[in-house]
């Protein structure tokens, strides 16, 4: 057996130790402020429709110091899109409603669509990150935050609530059925409250959720929703090459920790890696943050259920 000297274990170690170091300090300092506008195509709509572009933020964690942050969320706008959806958590401190507002800027102009999670009604707290890889921990509540103050300047603007409300809109000549529920995450979801089959005049029918929990994804589906769009995830936040996420936070498989999947035969789901993170979990390894840009195209016609999970497309550019 080969002997190994002491000299030699105590290069691999500071080896090791250097390169944890080195990826702390990019996963903390570079990726996390490294922003990034994906796309994805989405054939959702009825055949002949014309397209509807949709920009999906969620999870900004705002805090009002995030210059960086803020000065790329006010060029979103520049994208112009036909609907925004936000899908909460725009909070992470007291004062952070001034940050969001601003940050949002035009965006605020455009229609636009709400809920809330667990971060615009109590301030993060600081954790074990051990806890993340339990499902039932036992969850401890930060400060109150202010987001009665939030809701007053969404609506303000024009931007509809969904939270346990169904509403029917129309969007650049596409009548849309929507409905929301509050975040399954704190299990404040009452999907009752908006349960049953959306209008069937309506051109496109879209499901909003903070948290993608199987048992809310699974009401949309049963209801008929064409489309269902979540967040809360932040994509895993850190993912190994070669192997994906390590959580989802939540009931979905990591498969679906972000981006487009199916949900069943006929909805659709997206869920956003998110824009920001915790203040006290600041990084992001090969997940970077991300605002989306849908396309929304009609479906093709209806073919064998062999072939049901095609029809999805992707693409990646950066916005700066």
């Amino acid at each position: 057996m080969p002997v190994i000297s002491t000299s030699a274990v105590r290069r691999t170690a500071l080896g090791a130790t250097g390169a944890a170091v080195a990826g702390i300090g990019y996963a903390s300092l570079i990726e996390r402020n490294a922003f990034i506008l994906r796309e994805a195509t989405m054939p959702v709509l009825p055949p002949g429709s014309s397209s509807l572009r949709v920009l999906h933020i969620s999870d900004l964690h705002m805090m009002p110091g995030q210059k960086l942050k803020q000065q790329w969320l006010r060029e979103l706008d520049r994208l112009e899109p036909d609907l925004v959806i936000n899908t909460g958590d725009n909070l992470s401190h007291q004062k952070s409603v001034p940050a969001v507002v601003q940050a949002l800027g035009g965006l605020l102009s455009r229609p636009g669509l709400f809920v809330f999670g667990s971060n615009d009604y109590f301030a993060p707290v600081a954790k074990n990150p051990l806890k993340y890889f339990k499902k039932d921990h036992r969850r401890v509540y930060g400060a109150p935050l202010p987001w009665k103050d939030l809701r007053a300047a969404f609506t303000e603007r024009g931007w509809l609530d969904l939270t346990h409300v169904r509403r029917d809109l129309e969007v650049a000549g596409v009548r849309i059925a929507t409905a929301g529920v509050d975040d399954p995450h704190l299990q404040r979801d009452r999907y009752d409250t908006v349960a049953g089959a959306p209008n069937p005049l309506a051109d496109l029918r879209i499901g909003l959720t903070h948290s993608p929990e199987p048992r809310v994804l699974d009401r949309f589906a049963d209801d008929g929703y064409d489309l269902v769009l979540a967040g809360h995830t932040h994509g895993g936040q850190l993912v190994l090459p070669g192997y994906g996420a390590l959580v989802t936070n939540c009931g979905i498989d990591k498969s679906r920790v972000k981006g487009p999947s199916k949900w069943g035969e006929h909805t659709q789901l997206h869920v956003s890696a998110g824009i920001g993170t915790s203040p006290w979990a600041p990084y992001r390894f090969c997940c970077r943050p991300e605002a989306t840009l849908l396309t929304l195209v009609a479906a093709p016609p209806k073919r064998p259920a062999a072939e049901s999970n095609r029809g999805l497309s992707t693409s990646e550019t950066v916005s700066r």
